[in-house]
């Protein structure tokens, strides 16, 4: 007698079954289930919000809490220059004139044709040179 899976002259061990002739159908249910468990650790282990987000919500007074002076409004204009008692300034000399006069706060403002590349470099020129600066919104479609 020939032991299960041998086949002629020698002897050969089939390790694998054969497949079936019909196909295996896929359960989706264990499928639904880890997906599920995945969009949930994705979901908890995500931070909803960025680590270094600009808030632009943010209201102030016009004066300065530590000198109780009026603060300076500088306005962007279309060309990236920034209006600085009504002069137009490179940013480079604004920023310069901003830290010998010993100002640390500033209220940034634009013109509605100011694009946003204009706006966040002086922002972020602004806040590399440590002076504080709120944003002060001009037109009226945004209150």
């Amino acid at each position: 007698m020939k032991p299960p899976g041998m086949t002629g002259k020698g002897w050969r061990m089939q390790l694998v079954e054969p497949r079936p002739g019909r196909p295996i159908p896929i359960r989706l249910t264990p499928l639904i289930d880890v997906v599920f468990i995945l969009l949930v650790f994705f979901m908890l282990t995500s931070r909803l919000l960025p680590v270094s987000f600009l808030e632009l919500g943010n209201t102030h007074p016009g004066r300065s809490f530590l000198t109780d002076h009026p603060i300076p409004e500088l306005t962007v204009i279309p060309d990236g220059n920034v209006l600085w008692r009504s002069q137009p300034r490179t940013l480079q000399v604004l920023v310069i004139e901003l830290t010998s006069a010993g100002i640390s706060e500033v209220s940034l403002s634009t013109r509605p044709e100011t694009g946003l590349k204009h706006f966040t470099r002086t922002l972020g020129r602004l806040n590399n040179a440590g002076i504080k600066t709120h944003w002060k919104r001009t037109t009226q479609e945004t209150p």
